[in-house]
């Protein structure tokens, strides 16, 4: 077998006059290439991030374009048995020729397209690749059969298998990018070559420890499919024997992370075959002492190698070689009942139930040509440094890149898969149950021998909605979804990867519309904070099985503001800003969340900054509170991770990679030992002061959560403080939390309201273990906006690779800035009393450090 990447030497024409060039025109391009990505290299095309620079790239996208390039195959490749062309990502109309002869058409971005060219390709040869207008297409489709979907998408996308994000989103752009944005590759075979390969673990389990299950051994079972070529035709060998009759044999090695290689039981029993099946050539691999993988926080990630090699068996050739890395585990969830009455929903690796601690991935551009391994690399470790363990790679982007998921093996983030179905309802025929099926076949068969590959979900909230009638389904359509998702989807799956976890929709308490909202079965999306107005202190009222999607919005920094709007534009309400608030109703919520918690900004920069501390201090109240409930709840996934362009939105870490408010209070929230507070006041029994009087209680319950293996054995310090950070009242506590457990300490009385004055006095706690600080935090017992905070004269200095930052006062929301972005640091947006803190950079700041507070927001 010889392969050959089409990469170089493409051209972009495009074939209509538009904004930026007149039809014909053709721009000099690569593969991975798009149309936008394209004329923005060559200067002709503004970002189309900036501004309203929008209209006109999404306007664009009314036309066809085509990719064209020329390439040579030298007599080796022409003499082969069989030549196969194959597209592993077209975005996402459209017609293929070589040599003038048409190939076929393409109208799935998420499938791979391969194509026998045997008997059309030449020496020289000329490859075209006709892209059609996406926006056109789904305009018609919808004509012809109303499909509704999220509402600041474009009507009729979900007649397309394209990134639905790319049609927008209440976080996205309207940019529906067109192009090649995975390999093009050219396949001379020669008399056989390996197709597919599975794997299937059985671990030998000799008891359960404190850190799940004893494995001394584990056998892999590697099942192995083979193509044979002989005169034209292609054939799939199926088993041992049609596999001995060719005349090849397989050989397959797995190579330790310490460099031990084990053989097939095939080889040590001189070939005896130790099974047949009618799906492919089953082998054994024996790995004894096994080096387990585990999410991070629980342990290492080492991975094993895996070589398949398919061996012609007269001469000893090696006609092909399959190379996969495999991480040793075993991963379920469980949904065994509870006392409650409900069930459990818990990812369970090697034997022990994980709280899972993460986010939401969205795609990382609009432009997928700008999505590197690089790029999405910085992004999965700035997870792993929040303490993130899972990550939920949501449905209505598409499926990244296999480095992504190598990635989240190496760094130990369980993959919570959705299938790319969401916000919509679909309209299922012929044509669209052949093209989705062979699109979760390709990429079943493409991750699903990745240690971190968690679960497969088939959609995004499209059950819930279903019922809703949000998108005004059709009888059709609501039929055809139990179709789709409870019946063609788990189908694939048995055949394609029996092993994981299959999940119909999210939420959902397992499908069937049985109520998927309910919190005590399955998975849960809450958003009655911030979609329904309510207070933050509402999480408190919920005891979430698994909470796979909850956030809040807030704005960028001011530094990725000025990088889409001028100076004229940075006011909340202008034209240019709500071009980039894609939630017409997020500025509004802004408002009301920031007038119920914080004064009114001074100047635009505050405004943003108050936003962030709107954004962590709701986040914070939903993970502490889960996670204060181990046991019963076991997963927390934030909403959302990540951005796809420059906007207000719900992530931690914006589009240019600046971490929010929300980011640093993950890594508190998230820590393996995190000491946390339910306090109560105003808070959530008084919180306007303009209400009629009536009793309050001021008191605090503190909590240790312990995510490890180890005990704990620490001490709780707690003390009562007012705004000079003066020491009112103050306490010790010893506490020992077992191995994944979590302790309350003794709930404090504080008085009522007519002995304690929360607008003057706050609460700061640490808990210390072996004498180090590993966990502290703050709590206010009224609005932050009440709390008469006195002037902390806060003072910062570099010190080498560290920050010193002085207080003369108690300070909340501390937060160093880099110019008009928050500096990188291992700590930021904190709180502070009155003394001396240092903290360490990440990263050299490119402008003089500065200090804010919250009390900077108003004065």
């Amino acid at each position: 077998m010889k392969r050959m990447e089409i990469r170089d030497n493409w051209i972009l024409r495009v074939e209509q006059d538009n904004a930026y060039c007149r039809a014909g025109e053709e721009f000099p391009t690569g593969i991975p290439g798009t149309v936008y990505g394209t004329l923005m290299a060559s200067g002709r095309m503004p970002d189309p991030r900036q501004g309203e620079n929008e209209k006109d790239a999404l306007a664009l996208m009314q036309g066809d374009f085509v990719f064209e390039t020329r390439f040579a195959l030298d007599e080796e490749m022409l003499s082969a048995e069989a030549l196969t062309l194959t597209f592993y990502g077209i975005d996402t109309l459209s017609e293929i020729s070589l040599n003038g002869i048409i190939l076929g058409e393409t109208d799935n971005m998420h499938r791979t397209w391969e194509y026998d060219v045997s008997s059309v390709a030449s020496r020289e040869n000329r490859l075209k690749i006709t892209l059609h207008s996406p926006t056109a297409y789904i305009a018609q489709e919808n004509e012809r059969i109303y499909t509704g979907g999220a509402s600041e998408c474009m009507e009729g996308f979900p007649h397309l298998r394209k990134a639905h994000c790319m049609f927008g989103w209440d976080w996205g752009l309207r940019l529906p990018d067109a192009g090649i944005f995975r390999p093009v590759e050219i396949t001379a075979h020669g008399k056989a070559d390996i197709c597919d390969v599975s794997f299937y673990q059985e671990h030998i389990k000799t008891g359960r420890g404190m850190h799940g299950y004893i494995i001394p051994e584990v056998k892999i079972h590697v099942t192995t499919q083979v193509n044979v070529y002989t005169e034209g035709e292609t054939a799939v060998l199926g088993d041992h024997v049609a596999l001995t009759t060719a005349g090849l044999r397989v050989e397959t090695e797995i190579e330790s992370p310490d460099g031990a290689v084990y053989h097939t039981l095939e080889e040590k029993r001189r070939g005896q075959i130790i099974d047949e099946t009618e799906t492919g050539i089953r082998q054994i691999v024996r790995i004894p002492d096994p080096q387990l993988w585990w999410p991070n926080g629980y342990g290492a990630q080492p991975l094993y190698t895996a070589r398949i090699r398919l061996i012609n068996g007269s001469t000893g050739e090696e006609l092909d070689c399959v190379e996969r890395r495999i991480g040793l585990r075993i991963l379920t969830v469980n949904q065994d009942p509870m006392p409650d009455g409900g069930t459990n929903f818990a990812f369970k690796v090697n034997g022990l139930p994980i709280f899972a601690m993460g986010a939401n991935y969205i795609p990382e551009d609009n432009i997928l040509s700008e999505v590197t391994r690089e790029r999405s690399e910085k992004l999965l470790r700035e997870a792993v440094w929040a303490h993130h363990n899972t990550i939920r790679v949501w449905g209505g982007g598409y499926y990244p890149d296999d480095a992504f998921y190598d990635l989240c093996d190496e760094l130990g983030l369980i993959v919570w898969q959705d299938l790319m179905f969401a916000c919509a309802s679909y309209e299922l025929d012929d044509a669209f149950e052949e093209s989705i099926l062979k699109e979760i076949t390709d990429n079943v068969r493409r991750l699903r021998h990745h240690a971190c590959l968690g679960l497969w979900c088939g959609n995004n909230e499209v059950e819930t909605q279903t019922i809703d009638q949000a998108w005004k389904p059709s009888l059709k359509q609501k039929s055809d979804y139990i179709k789709i998702f409870e019946y063609l989807i788990p189908k694939v799956l048995k055949r394609e990867d029996p092993d994981t976890c299959y999940w119909p929709s999210s939420p959902s308490a397992g499908g069937n519309f049985d109520n998927p909202w309910a919190e005590d079965i399955g998975d849960t999306h809450y958003w009655t904070v911030w979609h329904g107005n309510a207070p933050f202190t509402e999480y408190r009222k919920h005891s979430f099985r698994f909470l796979s999607e909850f956030g809040f919005q807030s704005f960028p920094c001011l530094d990725t503001i000025r990088r889409f709007a001028g100076e004229e534009d940075q006011n909340i309400f202008s034209r240019v800003m709500e071009m980039h608030q894609r939630n017409t109703a997020a500025n509004g919520k802004l408002m009301l969340y920031l007038a119920g918690n914080y004064l009114y900004p001074k100047n635009f920069e505050m405004a943003l900054y108050a936003t962030q501390l709107l954004q962590a201090d709701a986040i914070r109240y939903g993970i502490e509170h889960l996670r204060r409930h181990r046991g019963i709840s076991m997963g927390t996934l934030v909403w959302q991770l990540n951005d796809m362009a420059p906007v207000a939105s719900w992530s931690g870490v914006d589009y240019y990679g600046n971490r929010k408010a929300l980011h640093y209070v993950e890594k508190r929230a998230f820590a393996p030992v995190m000491l946390s507070c339910e306090e109560h006041g105003e808070v959530d029994q008084k919180p306007w002061p303009n209400t009629q009087a009536i009793h309050v209680d001021f008191s605090a319950k503190l909590h240790v959560a312990n995510e490890t293996d180890q005990v704990q054995i620490g001490t709780v310090h707690w003390s009562l403080r007012n705004a000079r950070s003066e020491v009112i009242r103050s306490g010790d506590e010893p506490v020992q939390v077992l191995p994944y457990d979590g302790v309350w300490l003794e709930e404090i009385l504080f008085g009522d309201q007519d002995s304690f004055d929360p607008c003057t006095t706050h609460l700061e706690y640490r808990l210390t273990i072996g004498g180090q600080v590993v966990s502290e935090g703050m709590s206010l017992f009224c609005a932050p906006k009440h709390y008469r905070f006195a002037d902390p004269g806060l003072t910062v200095r570099m010190e080498g690779d560290t920050v010193q930052v002085h207080a003369e006062a108690f300070a909340a929301g501390v937060c160093i800035m880099d110019g008009e972005k928050p500096a990188v640091l291992t700590d930021n947006f904190f709180p502070m009393e009155a003394g001396d803190r240092t903290i360490r950079l990440e990263q050299a700041p490119e402008q003089e450090l500065r200090v804010i507070c919250v009390r900077d927001i108003a004065s």
